[in-house]
């Protein structure tokens, strides 16, 4: 059952980094340290999809049961390449893996949210970003943010 979306998280600004935050489970008993990748996409630069996917992959691993980092770098694509043909600005792309699995976000700097549209047999590949992630996900939802908004998915890595 998938859950509801809700707010929250980490947002992020910045060029293309990951790290390993360490010094957040510095005491015995703190759930082990996440691990992030941060990348400024640049305005209608659809470049940056196949390169989101690479570094997501290296981020990631062995990581999850078989085919969870598969469905995470289509997700992942889906949300980029969204925000980066619907909008005319820059976006930021947050990837979290932490004990309790893996969320993304993408932030763009466009207030229009997304709209969910069930896939039409003429719209040809037009119009599935959307379901594939509500479809795929084990949680997704949009976030407004002062200027623009951030729409996000999570995936539990040991679920089926």
């Amino acid at each position: 059952m998938k859950r509801q979306a809700r707010g929250g998280g980490p947002t992020a600004i910045g060029a293309f980094s990951v790290e390993t935050v360490e010094d957040r489970a510095v005491s015995v008993g703190e759930p082990a340290p996440a691990v992030s990748l941060r990348r400024r996409l640049g305005r209608a630069d659809l470049r940056a999809v196949p390169e989101v996917r690479r570094a997501l992959r290296e981020l990631l691993g062995p990581w999850g049961r078989p085919g969870r980092s598969e469905i995470a770098e289509l997700l992942t694509s889906e949300l980029v390449t969204n925000a980066l043909v619907h909008t005319d600005h820059d976006a930021v792309l947050t990837a979290t893996v932490g004990p309790r699995g893996l969320r993304v976000e993408v932030r763009d700097f466009v207030a229009r949210r997304p709209r969910l549209r069930v896939p039409n047999a003429d719209d040809g590949t037009h119009g599935r970003g959307l379901f594939l992630v509500q479809s795929l996900a084990d949680a997704w939802g949009v976030r407004a943010h002062g200027v623009g908004k951030a729409v996000w998915f999570e995936l539990d890595a040991g679920a089926a």
